[in-house]
């Protein structure tokens, strides 16, 4: 549920960034250009701001944390990626 929620802030933030554009050159140019610059400026710092906000880690995700990065032989020819595997393997005798 979380990233659905960041999703949706996502597009209503790249929303009021495309409506900021539009709305500035537009509309408000006839009346004050300064004032559309200003609006663009502002439009301009939303779609990092929104890259921050919804690749930011929720409390609950682990990626960071896999147990497969302690593998030495994690990139290793036959060894899945997909399952961590720390059980005694018999090509490696150090592991007992």
């Amino acid at each position: 549920m979380r990233a659905h929620r960041r999703h949706v802030r996502y597009f209503v933030m790249m929303g009021v960034c495309l409506a900021l554009f539009v709305l500035a050159w537009g509309v408000v140019r006839f009346w004050s250009v300064p004032a559309a610059i200003g609006m663009c400026v502002v439009a301009m710092v939303i779609p990092p701001v929104a890259a921050i906000a919804v690749n930011r880690r929720d409390p609950d995700d682990d990626w960071w944390n896999d147990p497969r990065w302690d593998d030495p032989d994690w990139d290793g020819p036959g060894h899945d990626r997909d399952r961590p595997d720390h059980e005694d393997r018999p090509d490696r005798p150090d592991r007992q």
